[in-house]
């Protein structure tokens, strides 16, 4: 007898999670990009159920703050248990669900099983610090959690980039009420719901609400959540600034950038294409971290060049959950025709289509662009798409200067077998994370994850930065007996 699967659509059909599985109004249907055919249906959230569940969430987690540190910590040992358990039933859906290859799903897992143990360990570190204070006072700073964080995930990792606020804010002490994108809202948000309601997370502490624009604004304007973490678009971030700021709320914005890559001289050329090419089209692209703009050395250029358009013509293209290809399908329509219109703009902005700048149904083919300067939107904006653009540059004064003309970098990186010099120019980057003699996707849980300007609002999470973004400071003094004042 067949054993029943983990993931049972029968529970989020029509329904929503808030501590338990209720039915919604209103329902929505999931489109498999590969296929284009029907992947699953779920329940839509309204701005009502966004309150009901924010209530519940305040309710519930004074108790969680009250339970002691070990029993919450055993909650995200068996989490990372159930991951592992179920590891290829959940690999396959993060990878039919965004469109990714099997090997990203896999690699959305595996990172899911290390942030649960990485949260296990939370509520067991030292949460505070003892003062110097007047003789007879004892002062304290300690960590206090924040209440109830809104998180606003996105679809192109929606199982890390969910998981990596989940974890950490709920091992913080808080509650957390999650809005994933519609397109990925199963490993986004009830993939999650499943893991912890089995872990035995206590109810009302992890709420999942799919749902439009109008449930988002509700969550963020919601006087009861004191802090939002959002994970998309410049454009959708502002909007989210602009209104958590009225309601003078937390903000941890990160929202891509432009990333460069910045190939020195003396690298290996056949070393920096892989790099290009992985940092480039890895998940077709739609990655904040991606290689957004090649910046290579003018005597390496037409070497470079060479070498991408020969992998581009060779990566095959198609179904990522079959496990016989390099490149998914993109997220869906909109994406792609946004993708293609940077494109051919590009194109005829003077930019050489090298390879690719095709596509049939989602699949986009890996494209080449040569000859890129400032002023083309393939430079000045986030492509999010599998294109390698590439700018030539004559000296290293030319490509800091080049590789810093952007609004917001995430991150960037260096190739040259010149250790020294490649640091000299990496420390002189505005990004907020830069590798030397690597590409620009790297992420290890345990580093802080950010970046300025568009990147994001400067914020970064995971690692030591958890504690900051998602506590407060609280100061407690405390007299052995109260004093009488002079007045």
């Amino acid at each position: 007898m067949q054993a029943s699967p983990f993931l049972d659509s029968a529970q989020w059909q029509q329904h929503l999670f808030r501590g338990q599985w209720v039915a919604a109004a209103q329902g929505a249907t999931v489109l498999e990009p590969a296929t284009g055919r029907p992947l699953t249906q779920v329940g839509l959230a309204s701005p009502d159920d966004v309150s009901a569940s924010v209530e519940l969430a305040i309710a519930a987690q004074a108790a969680w703050v009250a339970m002691p540190p070990r029993e919450r910590a055993d909650i995200f040992r068996r989490a990372a248990g159930l991951f592992h358990q179920h590891f290829d039933e959940l690999a396959r859906m993060v990878a039919r669900e965004t469109g990714g290859v099997l090997f990203k799903g896999e690699h959305e897992v595996r990172e899911a099983i290390t942030l649960c143990h990485l949260a296990a360990g939370m509520p067991l570190q030292a949460q505070g610090q003892l003062l110097p204070s007047t003789p007879g006072r004892l002062s304290i700073a300690r960590r206090a959690p924040l209440g109830v964080i809104g998180v606003i995930s996105p679809f192109n990792f929606p199982l890390i980039l969910t998981l990596r606020t989940v974890a950490p804010a709920l091992a913080a002490g808080n509650a957390v009420v999650v809005k994933p994108d519609l397109r990925t809202p199963v490993s986004g948000g009830f993939m999650l719901a499943r893991i912890f309601e089995q872990a035995g997370l206590p109810a009302g502490l992890l709420h999942v609400l799919p749902g439009g624009a109008e449930t988002g604004e509700a969550l963020v304007t919601a006087p009861g959540v004191p802090m939002i973490a959002f994970t998309g678009s410049p454009a959708v971030g502002r909007r989210i600034g602009e209104l958590a700021g009225r309601h003078l709320k937390k903000l941890s914005l990160e929202l891509g950038g432009a990333n460069a890559l910045v190939i020195l001289e003396d690298a290996d050329l056949d070393v920096a294409a892989s790099h290009a090419a992985w940092g480039a089209w890895l998940h077709q692209g739609q990655i904040c971290m991606a290689a957004n703009r090649i910046l290579v050395h003018a005597s390496l250029e037409e070497g470079l060049l060479q070498r991408l358009a020969d992998k581009a013509r060779h990566l095959p293209v198609g179904d990522g959950a079959s496990g016989q290809v390099a490149l998914g399908p993109m997220i869906d329509e909109r994406q792609l025709q946004r993708v293609h219109a940077l494109v051919q703009e590009s194109v005829a902005a003077g930019a050489q289509l090298v390879a690719g700048g095709r596509y049939e149904q989602l699949f986009y083919q890996p494209t080449v662009l040569g000859g890129v300067r400032p002023g083309m939107r393939v430079f000045e904006e986030e492509i999010f798409g599998p294109v390698a653009s590439v700018i030539r540059f004559d000296n290293d004064e030319d490509a800091i200067a080049l590789a810093n003309r952007h609004a917001g970098g995430l991150a960037a990186g260096v190739l040259s077998p010149s250790v020294g010099r490649a640091m000299a120019v990496a420390a002189r980057l505005r990004q907020g994370m830069v590798h030397v003699n690597d590409q620009t996707v790297n992420d290890e849980c345990v580093n802080p994850f950010g970046g300025p300007g568009i990147a994001g609002n400067g914020a970064s999470v995971g690692g030591p930065a958890d504690w900051e973004e998602y506590t407060q400071w609280r100061w407690t003094t405390i007299r052995q007996q109260a004093m009488p004042y002079p007045f």
